[in-house]
C-alpha cells in the first residue's frame, strides 16, 4: 500500500511540475495565418492556437470578427515551456514580425481585428512588455511609436478548425504563397538559432 501511495505521489508531483513548466502568452500581430506560423517554428513553444481575444461578444464567428463590430482581435494563444524559451524571446519575435506602428492595420489588413496588441496573463507579462516597448522606442528601431495595446487578457475565443495551422495546411494557397512565404523565408534567417 506504501508503494502505491509513494507512487502515486511521485506521479501527481511529476504532473504539477509539467503544469509549472507551461505558460501561455497571447499576442495580436495582424492576420492570425501569419502570426501563427511564426511561432509555431519556434523551440520551446509547445502549441499555438489561432483565435479571438479583447471584443464584447461570446463566442464570436469570423465572419462577425470580419465586420470589426465585436472588437475583437485576432489573436495567437502560445502555450511554451519558459525552460526553453523566454517571454521575452516570444515578445522579440512578436515585435520583428510585424508593424507595431501602425494602428488598427497591417499591411492590406484594416480594422480593429487586425491591432497590435499583447495580451498580458500576470503582472510580470505586462512588466516586460512595457519595458520592451519602452526599450525599442529609446533605441529608435521604428521610425514611428509604437501604438501596439497592451492589457489584460480575458478571453480567448479558439477560431475555427479551418484557421488552425493554416500555412502549414495551406502553403499554396494565393494569400500564403504572397504574403508568408516572404515573411517565413526572412523570419527563418533572422531567426535560425531559435527554431525548432
Amino acid at each position: 500500500m506504501k508503494a502505491i501511495s509513494y507512487i502515486v505521489l511521485t506521479l501527481l508531483v511529476s504532473i504539477n511540475m509539467i503544469a509549472q513548466e507551461k505558460e501561455v502568452a497571447t499576442f495580436g500581430g495582424g492576420c492570425f495565418w501569419c502570426t501563427e506560423a511564426f511561432f509555431d517554428a519556434l523551440e520551446g513553444v509547445e502549441k499555438v492556437e489561432s483565435g479571438y481575444s479583447g471584443g464584447q461578444t461570446d463566442n464570436p464567428t469570423y465572419k462577425e470578427i470580419c465586420s470589426g463590430i465585436t472588437g475583437h482581435a485576432e489573436v495567437v494563444r502560445i502555450t511554451y515551456n519558459p525552460q526553453k524559451v523566454a517571454f521575452e524571446d516570444l515578445l522579440e519575435v512578436f515585435f520583428a514580425t510585424h508593424n507595431p506602428t501602425t494602428l488598427n492595420r497591417q499591411g492590406a489588413d484594416v480594422g480593429t481585428q487586425y491591432r497590435s496588441v499583447v495580451f498580458y496573463h500576470n503582472k510580470q507579462q505586462k512588466q516586460i512588455t512595457d519595458l520592451v516597448i519602452e526599450e525599442l522606442g529609446n533605441q529608435k528601431v521604428f521610425d514611428d511609436p509604437i501604438v501596439t495595446e497592451v492589457t489584460v487578457f480575458d478571453k480567448f475565443y479558439k477560431a475555427e478548425d479551418y484557421h488552425q495551422d493554416y500555412f502549414e495546411n495551406n502553403p499554396r494557397q494565393p494569400y500564403c504563397n504572397a504574403v508568408i512565404n516572404p515573411k517565413m523565408e526572412k523570419f527563418k534567417k533572422v531567426f535560425a538559432e531559435k527554431l525548432k
